[in-house]
C-alpha cells in the first residue's frame, strides 16, 4: 500500500514562531502586572474528502489557529483567547483577559501547577507523520473503499466513504519558563453502507484511524469489513427482557473504561459526584485486571511528554490487581482535594487495559471470548447516553448478536442493557487480547458476568 507521502515539512519552524510568540506574550502578561500566565497557541491543517455512490459530495481543506492565554494576579484569573494570530489581536487578548482577572474573586486553588513539576525532557513518541495525497488520489481512494464495499451482493446503497488527513503544532508556555512544543498527525478513512430494502434495512460500517498512513490495511479492506458488519445485521430481532451475559466487543468496550476514568477524575471527585468517591486502595475490578497509563507509547492517539499544565507524565498504574491506586487529577483538582497532580491536566494518557480471565487463562482471540460468554448477549454498538457517573446507574440502547453455545446466533436490535457500573465492574469475568487500537483506551473485548436486558 503506497499512502502517497510527500510533503515538505515546515512544522519546525512554525513551532518556533508559535514558540518566540508564546514567550512575547508572557512578558508582556507580567508587564501588565500579572503574576502568573500561561499560553496554549497551535496551527492545524488537514483534507476532508466525502465520496457517495462514486460520486464526490465534498471536498473540504482547513487550516485552523488558535490561542488561549490564562494571567492569574494573585488568586484571580482571566481566560481569554482567538483564532487570529496577528499581534494586535493577541494584544486584545491579553487586555480582556487582564480586565476578567481584575473581576474575578480570588480562588485559593487557582495558579500554574508547581514549576518543580515541569518536564524537562522531550522524547521522540513518533506521532508526525504527515499524509498529503493530492485531491484526485483523496477521491480514488475514497471510490476504492466504497466500490469494495458496494461490491457485496447484498448491500443496497451507501453513505459514502470518507478519506481525512490532517496534522497539528502546538505550544504550551508558561512563567516559569516552561516551553513545550508537540506535533502530531491523524489520519482516518471510513466507510458507512446499507443492507436490505424498506423496513428491514440495516446500516452499518468501520473506520481506519493511524498517526502513519503507512499503517492503514489495504484500502479495500476498509469496504469489505463495512460491508461484512452490514450484512451480519440482517435479520435483526428484538429480545424479550431477560438477564444474561454480555459481551462487549472491543470497540464499545471502551467506553465502559472511559466511565471508570470519568469517576476517578478530579472534577467529578471535588464536586462530590462520582459514585467511586474515596474509592483509593479499594477494590473496583477483580484481582486479574490491571490498567496502566502509557504516556510515552509510540505513536499512541494520546502519548504525550507533558500535560495540558506542562506537568511531566509518567507511566503509571491507575488499576493493579483490581484495587484503584489513585485519581485522575490535575492541578487545579488537586488542590481542591488536598493532593498531589497526577500530571492529568487535560485527560488521560493511554490507558492500558491488560487482557486476563478470573481462571487465569487469557483469552487470545474474540472467539475464545465468545466461547466464554458461552449463550448470552454480544454488543457492538451502543446508542444514547443514559449512564450516571454520579450514581452509577447505567442504561443504553443497544444493538448486537445473540450468541449460543458461544457462537453467532442472529443479530438483534432495539434493545436496552442496564446495570450499575459499580456492579457491572465488579462482575467482570474475562478481557480479551483482541485489543481496539484506535483511541486513547485499549482494551480488548470485556465479559461482564450479568446485566438486564430489555426488549419486547
Amino acid at each position: 500500500m503506497n499512502p502517497d507521502v510527500s510533503v515538505a515539512d515546515g512544522s519546525v519552524a512554525e513551532l518556533d514562531r508559535l514558540a518566540e510568540l508564546s514567550e512575547d506574550v508572557i512578558r508582556r502578561a507580567r508587564a501588565a502586572g500579572a503574576s502568573q500566565a500561561e499560553v496554549s497557541a497551535s496551527v492545524s491543517t488537514g483534507l476532508s474528502v466525502n465520496v457517495r455512490l462514486g460520486e464526490v459530495e465534498t471536498v473540504e481543506r482547513n487550516r485552523d489557529r488558535g490561542f488561549g492565554l490564562t494571567v492569574y494576579f494573585g488568586q484571580r484569573k482571566g481566560s481569554a483567547s482567538t483564532a487570529d494570530l496577528k499581534l494586535s489581536s493577541i494584544e486584545a487578548t491579553l487586555a480582556q483577559a487582564c480586565a476578567i482577572a481584575r473581576y474575578t474573586e480570588p480562588d485559593p486553588c487557582a495558579g500554574l501547577a508547581d514549576a518543580a513539576l515541569m518536564q524537562k525532557t522531550f522524547p521522540d513518541l513518533d506521532l508526525w507523520h504527515p499524509w498529503e495525497p493530492s485531491v484526485e488520489r483523496a477521491i480514488e481512494i475514497g471510490r476504492e473503499v466504497e466500490g469494495a464495499g458496494r461490491a457485496d451482493a447484498a448491500i443496497s446503497n451507501s453513505e459514502g466513504a470518507s478519506v481525512q488527513c490532517g496534522g497539528g503544532v502546538a505550544v504550551y508556555a508558561n512563567s516559569h519558563g516552561f516551553v513545550g512544543r508537540e506535533r502530531g498527525t491523524h489520519h482516518s478513512i471510513s466507510c458507512s453502507l446499507i443492507a436490505g430494502k424498506g423496513n428491514a434495512m440495516q446500516r452499518d460500517g468501520w473506520y481506519e484511524y493511524v498517526r502513519d498512513a503507512h499503517d492503514f490495511p489495504a484500502f479495500d479492506m476498509i469496504g469489505r469489513t463495512a460491508a461484512e458488519r452490514t450484512v451480519a445485521r440482517l435479520g435483526a430481532r428484538r429480545l424479550g427482557t431477560r438477564e444474561c451475559p454480555v459481551l462487549f466487543a472491543p470497540e464499545v468496550a471502551r467506553t465502559l473504561i472511559g466511565h471508570l476514568a470519568g469517576a476517578v477524575s478530579g472534577g467529578s471527585l471535588y464536586r462530590r459526584a462520582s459514585f467511586l468517591l474515596d474509592h483509593a486502595g479499594k477494590p473496583l475490578l477483580p484481582p486479574f485486571v490491571d490498567i496502566t497509563e502509557q504516556p510515552f507509547r509510540k505513536r499512541g492517539h494520546a502519548s504525550a511528554a507533558f500535560d495540558a499544565e506542562g506537568v511531566a507524565t509518567r507511566e503509571s498504574a491507575l488499576v493493579t490487581g483490581g484495587v484503584l491506586q489513585r485519581y485522575v487529577l490535575g492541578s487545579y483538582s488537586a488542590r481542591k482535594l488536598g493532593l498531589a497532580t497526577t500530571g492529568n491536566a487535560g485527560g488521560v494518557h493511554n490507558l492500558v487495559v491488560a487482557p486476563g480471565a478470573r481462571d487465569g487463562e487469557t483469552p487470545q482471540t474474540f472467539a475464545a471470548m465468545l466461547q466464554r460468554l458461552g449463550t448470552g448477549l454480544l454488543v457492538s454498538d451502543l446508542i444514547g447516553q443514559g449512564v450516571s457517573i454520579v450514581t452509577g446507574d447505567y442504561s443504553r440502547g443497544a444493538a448486537g448478536f445473540w450468541v449460543e453455545n458461544g457462537e453467532i446466533a442472529y443479530p438483534v436490535e432495539e434493545i436496552t442493557i442496564a446495570g450499575n457500573l459499580r456492579e457491572m465492574l465488579m462482575d467482570v469475568q474475562a478481557i480479551g487480547a483482541d485489543v481496539d487500537p484506535r483511541g486513547a483506551i485499549l482494551t480488548g473485548s470485556i465479559l461482564i458476568d450479568r446485566m438486564t436486558v430489555a426488549g419486547e
